[in-house]
C-alpha cells in the first residue's frame, strides 16, 4: 500500500520526479507513481484523486510544467494534502508552472515547491507522513542528520 501518491502530466517529466522517489525510498516511504495529464486525461485525474485516499495513499506529489494544471485540479477533487511541483519544461524556465501552482483559488489549497524542487516535496511529505507514522518520523529524523554532517 503507498502512502504517497506521485504524478506527473508526461513522461518526459520522468527526470525531474527522479529526486522526489529517490528521497521516498530513502526514507523508508511506500509510494506509486502515476502519468496523467489533466488536460488530455481529466477523468483519469478525477478517477485518481477520488480513489487514491482508499488505496492507502495519504498525501499526493504532483508535478507539472508549462500550464501546470495537473496539482490544482486532483486538489478540487480531494481533501488530501497535495504538493505541486513546477517544472521547467517551457521556454518561461518554469516560471509559468510556480505561478500556476502558486496561485489556487481559496478552499482549495497546493503547497508549492520551488521550480524543479521534487526533493524537498519528498521532504514535505515525510513531515506530513510523520505526524502519524512514527518509523517516518525516525527517518526523517536521521535524514536530517546526514544533513547536518554534509
Amino acid at each position: 500500500m503507498a502512502l504517497v501518491g506521485v504524478v506527473t502530466g508526461s513522461r518526459t517529466d520522468a527526470p525531474y520526479v527522479q529526486p522526489c522517489l529517490d528521497t521516498l525510498r530513502e526514507l523508508g516511504i511506500s509510494n506509486e507513481v502515476r502519468v496523467l495529464s489533466a488536460h488530455r486525461q481529466p477523468d483519469a485525474v478525477r478517477e485518481y484523486a477520488l480513489t487514491a485516499r482508499d488505496r492507502g495513499v495519504e498525501v499526493i506529489i504532483a508535478a507539472a510544467g508549462m500550464a501546470a494544471h495537473l496539482p490544482g485540479v486532483l486538489a478540487s477533487w480531494t481533501n488530501l494534502p497535495v504538493i505541486g511541483v513546477p517544472l521547467s519544461t517551457s521556454e518561461l524556465e518554469g516560471m509559468d508552472s510556480l505561478l500556476a501552482i502558486a496561485q489556487m483559488p481559496p478552499g482549495v489549497p497546493v503547497a508549492c515547491m520551488a521550480v524543479n524542487g521534487a526533493r524537498n516535496a519528498a521532504v514535505l511529505a515525510a513531515r506530513i507522513l510523520a505526524l502519524k507514522h512514527d518509523k517516518i518520523a525516525q527517518a526523517l529524523e536521521e535524514y536530517r542528520q546526514r544533513l547536518q554532517e554534509a
